[in-house]
């Protein structure tokens, strides 16, 4: 309802100026207002208030800091959002604009005064007809198959994510992208994460949606990407490729099942948030692209109309060659997720969950994060 009227406010004003484009354009304003209190407790000593392991759940950043202590308590809106949609038929053309923006990874605010953070671009695209341009998912991502859970990505270790510019082709269940490249690079026996910001070849991606007679819906995506690295002296290409299948099975009346499940070579920021790097050095100033796999699963029961849970369980793992990467980098990591969500109103859900995760570097060392999570979210 508040949607109809802030579009027909929106067409009133348009129609003064142009008529014409008040007729054909719908205009939309949306997201939510989310409020999150965390309990969490972390093996190791918890990161520093603000940190991005204090905001949600990032594989890699919870090993902890040994000088702080283990339990901590924390408050945030940030996960609250805001977006704007309008949609046009021009000439028998169909145009869409959608930009959205929130307020998560900031660390320019704090948490003495004000709890104040910068907005963050989420996305902002035009499609045009079967064309779109401009920053959203990536198309080797389904985010139709992220489980229902209070944490933001809810299975970070077991699933792609990313949100990049892109230019995408869709016709009926096929789509075709080629999407910004970036390449991640353990040095030659370890250290600090090398970002190339170099290569000119874009990743090209292609998916595959299609649904089954009994209500299934899935989808499979291929990647192939050039890694490269041209710094320091060091000049080195090596490929990429991936492959990902997701999907989302009804079960009964209302349940349903949620999966994904993923493999490549240098798939790196691809996957569980860049927790493994895309490559390594070897010796000779090479890259070698580092193999990684993960998934998840999640089961969703409504108890009735208002009641649901969902049970989720995730994973990844790289396959170092440690003569290379040395031992200090990361190999596996596991997380899983149980909650119990209220919807009195369809828009207004209340909910409190609890998670469990485990990260482990290749040298055996540990981090793990226990964290009992409560949330109130309204949809605008």
């Amino acid at each position: 309802m508040k949607q109809a009227k802030l579009a027909a406010a929106i067409s009133a004003v348009c129609m003064l100026a142009s008529p014409m484009a008040a007729a054909e354009t719908d205009f939309t304003f949306g997201g939510y207002i989310k409020a999150d209190v965390m309990f969490s407790d972390y093996s190791n000593g918890a990161p520093a208030s603000g940190q991005l392991s204090r905001q949600f759940y990032v594989p890699g950043t919870i090993y902890g800091d040994p000088n702080n202590g283990k339990q901590v308590v924390d408050f945030q809106a940030r996960e609250s959002r805001f977006n704007f949609k309008t949609v046009s038929d021009i000439g028998g053309h169909k145009v869409t604009a959608f930009i959205e923006m929130d307020f998560f990874t900031h660390s320019d605010g704090n948490e003495r005064v004000s709890n104040s953070y910068s907005p963050r671009l989420r996305h902002a695209f035009v499609s045009y007809d079967n064309w779109l341009v401009g920053q959203t998912w990536s198309t080797f991502q389904n985010p139709g198959a992220l489980p229902e859970n209070l944490d933001f990505v809810g299975a970070a270790d077991g699933t792609p994510f990313v949100r990049q510019s892109q230019v995408r082709y869709t016709n009926g269940n096929w789509q075709l992208s080629i999407e910004n490249p970036e390449t991640t690079v353990t040095p030659y026996g370890g250290g600090a994460r090398v970002v190339s910001g170099s290569g000119w070849v874009p990743d090209f991606v292609a998916r595959y949606n299609f649904k089954t007679s009994g209500g299934g819906k899935f989808a499979l995506a291929g990647i192939a990407r050039q890694l490269t690295l041209d710094q320091n002296g060091v000049d080195s290409t090596d490929l990429g490729y991936g492959v990902t299948f997701s999907g989302v099975i009804p079960v009964g009346d209302k349940d349903d099942f949620k999966f994904t499940a993923t493999y490549g070579d240098g798939l790196g920021r691809y996957l569980a948030l860049n927790y493994a790097n895309a490559a390594v050095l070897n010796a000779s100033g090479d890259l070698e692209a580092i193999s990684s796999y993960a998934g998840f699963v999640s089961y969703r029961h409504w108890w009735n109309d208002q009641w649901r849970s969902s049970i989720t369980l995730s994973g990844f793992k790289a396959d170092n060659d440690v003569a290379l990467t040395g031992g200090n980098v990361n190999e596996t990591s596991y997380s899983g997720y149980i909650n119990l969500l209220y919807s009195p109103i369809k828009p207004l859900t209340v909910g409190v969950e609890y998670m469990h995760a485990t990260n482990e570097r290749q040298n055996g060392f540990e981090g793990d994060l226990n964290r009992l999570m409560f949330s109130v979210k309204y949809v605008l």
